[in-house]
């Protein structure tokens, strides 16, 4: 059978979510916990790989399994052989053409960041800082010319292993709440650090560097 999960974790402790030789990724974490309920090991897909420091309050997964659990044991029993950092927010058994990758239709990332001369402390693992003025705006106006499929390739890291740099963004919006920008990003798929390169873009044009058509 297949079993999808839904998991929510603070990245910071790790090495991203793909297993490394460490044994200290997101991944590496819960195959352990997973295996330590079905008595077998148990290998995970994810719908994406987020990177070191980079944190999932809705990733998606599934794993194959001939071990007959409740549902309960997979989010309950799971989450007991977790850290804290690292939690299973529900389990659905799905039908076999389920791939955790491959069906799904949309991706989410969320940037926040802290817009304000001094340092954040308590959410210093959880968002960005700039200390200079930006102009939400001026960075609305040039995420907005993003929209819709494009060659991201001024936007993928060198790393980046995916087979074409098209993609297509359907949602790119920057919100000021209070001393806090939140840049929030949809699309079919995201090349390697393609959001983090956004963004560092955008504070170019917020800092009055570039243009929005930049």
């Amino acid at each position: 059978m297949r079993i999808a999960l839904g998991i929510s974790y603070d990245g910071a402790p790790y090495e991203g979510w793909q297993s490394q030789p460490s044994g200290d990724t997101v991944q590496d974490r819960l195959e352990a916990a997973l295996a330590a309920i079905a008595g077998q090991p148990v290998r995970v897909i994810a719908a994406g790989r987020t990177d070191t420091g980079v944190h999932a309050a809705a990733q998606v997964c599934h794993f194959d399994t001939d071990v007959a659990r409740p549902l309960t044991a997979w989010v309950r029993g799971t989450n007991a052989h977790l850290p804290e950092s690292i939690a299973v927010q529900w389990a659905a058994e799905v039908d076999d053409a389920f791939h955790a990758r491959f069906s799904a239709i949309a991706r989410t990332y969320i940037y926040v960041l802290y817009n304000h001369p001094v340092r954040p402390a308590l959410y210093a693992r959880q968002v960005g800082w700039f200390h200079l003025p930006l102009d939400v705006e001026a960075m609305q106006r040039a995420a907005s010319l993003l929209l819709g499929e494009h060659d991201f390739s001024a936007f993928r890291s060198a790393e980046c292993q995916a087979a074409h740099p098209v993609r297509i963004l359907t949602e790119a919006t920057v919100r000021a709440q209070g001393p806090y920008i939140v840049f929030r990003f949809t699309a079919n798929a995201f090349l390697h650090h393609m959001v983090r390169n956004i963004v560092g873009s955008l504070v170019y044009v917020g800092k009055g560097a570039h243009a929005p058509e930049w």
